[in-house]
């Protein structure tokens, strides 16, 4: 087995490519990783395998006067690092806003399976990462959407909602009762500075009751500032 020169060029282009059509879906959504960084992701961990089998080319071939019964190298070596690496961009791209929300779970796990798809390029297996290809698009882009569907079907929903006074909160969940629904869970922050009080409500709707028409009562309620569902 031997790398030539455009067999390189295949496997990087190629990897660079097929991360950035996974990219191409974050960077719409201007997410922190988008298109340049899943392509360099991707490249990237391509490249270690191709490094990795090049060294064990290299040593088996005894091209640079070594004795290869003396040596032993492993091919999965690199790419094991790269999995273990990829972990720390990965968390650079997860925060927690101050709506107790959690954001860039998606984007870290798009990078962390480009990794492993530059890897499978990079080993050569081109069938393996065409796969892998077609099921991350499919997942980021088409099973977003009914993800969205479901969340919105949902009976278990929960509210950020603001208002002006602390005191304000009892009118709210006295709102969500007279809804008809059941709140297991309140999150309270006081307000600080120039910000309102906010409470972020968790709460069990009844059979064919809307989010709509529970944001909508909570929303008529006098000082609410803002409600959204998170």
């Amino acid at each position: 087995m031997t790398l030539t020169v455009w067999d390189l060029m295949l496997r990087l282009f190629f990897a660079s490519m097929a991360g950035g059509l996974v990219g191409l879906d974050r960077a719409k959504k201007h997410r922190a990783a988008g298109f340049r960084t899943h392509m360099l992701v991707c490249m990237g961990a391509a490249l270690t395998m191709v490094l990795g089998t090049y060294l064990s080319i290299m040593i088996a071939g005894e091209l640079w006067g070594l004795d290869a019964s003396a040596y032993r190298t492993d091919v999965s070596r690199f790419g094991a690092q790269v999995i273990n690496g990829i972990g720390f961009i990965g968390a650079g791209t997860i925060i927690i806003t101050g709506r107790q929300q959690v954001k860039g779970m998606t984007t870290a796990a798009g990078l962390w399976a480009s990794a492993c798809m530059g890897l499978a390029i990079g080993a050569g297996f081109y069938v393996a990462a065409l796969i892998s290809c077609f099921f991350i698009l499919l997942t980021v882009a088409v099973f977003s959407k009914l993800e969205v569907f479901i969340l919105s079907h949902s009976r278990n929903v929960n509210l950020y909602v603001e208002f002006e006074y602390a005191d304000d909160l009892s009118d709210v969940l006295e709102r969500i009762k007279g809804q008809e629904a059941r709140i297991f869970d309140v999150e309270v922050t006081k307000s600080r500075g120039d910000s309102y009080p906010y409470a972020v409500i968790s709460m069990r709707l009844p059979k064919k009751k809307s989010h709509t028409a529970v944001m909508t009562a909570v929303a008529q309620v006098e000082n609410v500032r803002t409600i959204e569902e998170v």
